[in-house]
Order: structure tokens, then sequence, then C-alpha cells
């Protein structure tokens, strides 16, 4: 049986060993464009995050007419929050991701981590104010709007959004109380990183700090939205439904004008919305398209909006507090890529916020406006209609078509009284939560 030469084997040798290195570097390679890739993603969503977050204050600081409506003190608060998730929690957990390594020691890592339960629960605790905040203005009667969301009880609001999470982060996270009974498995978890307690960053949670976290942090503030979402929509729709039934009374004015109405969707992330229903004084055969498709944008904008909201938020928060509550009853088998995509999946949350609750809003748009283009006349307020303009247009515009606004303007004298002035003041305030048009 013939036998390889020494020579042939010596070259099997040095062929073997150069396509190993040339794999090992081809990998190496892949593994820095990986790293820059991300590195990349990462800043731009650092980046962007901030910007947002930074230019809602600004822009709430030099626009005094922003300061007088009590949902963007929610706004700005929540816009600090994510300012402080994009500028704390961020940055550290991205060094860590692109490095693979702990450099920070034990006690920042505790550190961090509670600033990362802190801010991320008072952000999602500021979605559930607002949402609460325009159940009041929208499904309640003006004085009684007044009468709930009073400066003291905005700023009791205020406060508990940053002290509540106060007792899921920094009070258990420092005392260890989330570790009480799974010591060996985080041991366990740190042999397996290959460092030690000062090299490497692991946070798990016992069942209890996870079921009472995400109840406290996610659970409960997603159930009161979608509570108050719902009834937004339900008052929304009402509001539609009476506009058409007042068209059809007969109550429009006088024949031959085409006056525009202005019908607020309650439930727009962008308050200052509104959609225009003309009415004409034509056959009644030919008024029932126009109000049937403008009933159906109304409803179909709406029921939109609601989804991008509720869709956002869910869609965000929702992957990473599932995982949350299931990964400590199955013996902590979920992967860490799993953890970190959800992980980050939440973070991105904090850079759409001032999109889904500020830039939306024609009125914080304008001080952008002003703000980038440093000063620019052209994008000055303009001035608001008064009370003693008696056209329906203004009137309509001014209480930004609520169900009251709509009684008051199909007056057939074309004028208010001063009860009617009082209503119509009463109803401003309770819609100057929603925003300006």
């Amino acid at each position: 049986m013939a036998t390889a030469s020494p020579q042939h084997l010596l070259d099997d040798v040095i062929n073997t060993g150069q396509q190993q290195q040339e794999q090992q570097q081809q990998q190496e390679f892949l593994s820095s464009l990986e790293t820059i890739v991300l590195t990349i993603f990462l800043a731009i969503i650092i980046i962007m995050t901030v910007f947002g977050n930074l230019l809602v204050m600004v822009a709430l600081c030099k626009d005094r007419h922003l300061r007088k409506k009590k949902t963007n003190y929610f706004i700005v608060s929540l816009a600090f929050a994510d300012l402080l998730v994009a500028l704390v929690v961020m940055p550290f957990a991205a060094i860590e991701l692109t490095t693979g390594q702990w450099r920070y020691g034990e006690i920042f890592c505790l550190v961090r981590t509670s600033l990362d339960v802190l801010l991320t629960t008072a952000s999602i605790l500021h979605l559930c104010c607002i949402a609460l905040d325009r159940y009041y203005a929208i499904c309640c009667q003006p004085l009684v709007y007044r009468h709930k969301m009073t400066p003291v009880r905005v700023a009791v609001m205020l406060s508990g959004c940053w002290l509540i999470p106060t007792f899921i982060s920094f009070l258990p996270i420092m005392q260890s109380w989330n570790a009480i009974g799974i010591e060996d498995i985080i041991e366990e978890r740190r042999a397996l990183t290959g460092g030690s307690n000062d090299t490497s960053c692991v946070f798990l949670v016992n069942q209890p700090y996870a079921l009472i976290c995400s109840a406290v942090a996610f659970y409960v503030p997603l159930a009161l939205m979608v509570l108050a979402y719902q009834r937004i929509y339900v008052t929304a729709m009402t509001h539609v439904r009476q506009i058409e039934t007042l068209q059809r009374a007969g109550s429009a004015p006088v024949t031959g004008t085409a006056p525009v109405i202005t019908v607020r969707s309650s439930t727009s992330s962008d308050p200052s919305e509104h959609y225009r229903l003309r009415t004409t004084m034509t056959s009644s055969s030919s008024e029932q398209a126009p109000i049937v498709n403008s009933r159906m944008r109304v409803e179909t904008k709406a029921a939109k909006t609601l989804a991008i909201i509720m869709g956002c938020f869910c869609l965000c928060w929702a992957p990473f507090f599932i995982t949350n509550v299931v990964d400590p009853f199955i013996h902590y088998s979920v992967p860490w890529q799993l953890w970190t995509a959800w992980l980050w999946l939440g973070y991105i949350n904090s850079g759409l916020n001032p999109f889904l609750y500020a830039f939306l809003n024609r009125a914080f748009r304008r001080a952008f406006l002003v703000i980038l283009c440093c000063g620019d006349e052209r994008y000055a307020r303009q001035g608001s209609c008064s009370y003693r303009q008696t056209h329906r247009a203004c009137s309509a515009a001014s209480v930004n078509g609520t169900s009251m606004a709509l009684r008051l303007s199909f007056l057939p004298n074309r004028s208010y009284s001063d009860n009617g002035r009082t209503i119509l003041a009463n109803e401003q305030e309770s819609q100057d939560s929603l925003g300006p048009l």
C-alpha cells in the first residue's frame, strides 16, 4: 500500500494551516464589521432620542403658550425621563453590548441597573398619566375636568411618576432583594460569562420581584391606558353621531351658507388634529352621502390613531415584560441575545415618544420650527378667535368641535348669551389640556 511522502504531508499541513488562518481572519473581519454596524445603529438611536426629547423640553421653556396647557407638563416630564434614559442608561448598555465586557465595577452595575428600572418605569407611568388626563378632558364635563385636574393634582401625579419607580428599583436592587433564592444561579451565570463581579454585570430576578415589578411598571399602566383610550374612542364616536343628528334634524344655518364645522378626533395622538365636515343646505338625499363619508373618515382616523399609540407602546415593551415574567418560571433559559433585543426595543420607545406625543401636536411643531429656524416670524403663533366674533367657523374652532360647541353654534340668533360664554370658556379650558389648533 502506497504511503504519502513526508513532503506531501508537510504541504497538507501548511495548506490546512493557511486555510484555518484565512477563515479566522474572515471571521474577525465579519466580527469587526458587525461591531461597527451595531455601534452606528445604537449611536443613531441614542442621538435621535436625545435630540427629540431635548427639543420638546426647549420648546416648552421658550413658548409660553405651551406652558398654559396642563397636558404639556406631563409631556415635558416624559421627555425628561426619556432624555435621562438616553444619556444615563443607553450609553453604558451600548458599550457593554459592543465590547462584551462590563468595565465599571459591581457597585456601578447595581446603580446602572437601578437607574434603568427607575427611568423606564417613570417613562411608562407618564404615558399612563397622559392617557388619564385626556380621559378626564374628553369624557368628563368641563367643570369636572377643572376640579379633577387642578395644579396640585397634576403635581401629585407627576411626583408619583418619579417616586413609585424607586420602590421597585433602587430600594430592592441595592438591597439585593431581587436575588433572594437565586444566588447560586447568578454565580453560575457569572462563571459562564468568564468574568468576576467587577468585570460582568449580571442581573437576574426571582419570581416575586419579576411579578411585582412587571405589574407596577407595565401591566397596571397598560390596563389603565386601554380603558382610558377605549372610553375616549367611544366619546369621540358619540360626538360624531351628535353632529350627524343635528344635521339631519335641520338645525343647520340659513339656506345658502356652507359653514365648516371643525370636529376634533379626541383620540388623536395629536390633540390638535381636526377633521372637517361640510354641511350643505340641499335636499336630504344629497346630504346623506357626505355625512356618512365624513363620519367614516373620522372613525377610521380615530381608530388608526389609537392603534398607533397603543401599538407602539405594546410593540416596544410587551416582549420584554412577557419575557421578564416567564423567564424565572422556566429556569432562566431565555438566551441573552433575546433579552438584549427586547431591552433595546423598549429603549426605542423613549425615542418614539416625542414623535407620538409632541411632534404630531401642531402647537409643538410650530414651536419646533421657531427654534430650528432661529425664531423666524413666519412660524409665530397666529391670534386665536375671540368670543365676540360670532361667526360659526370661529366659534366652532374655539371649542374644537365638541358637542357643547355644536349645540351653541347652531343657535338661530347667531349670538351667545352670557351663560353660553361661560359654558364655552369652561369647555375651552378642558380642551386646553389637549393642545391648541
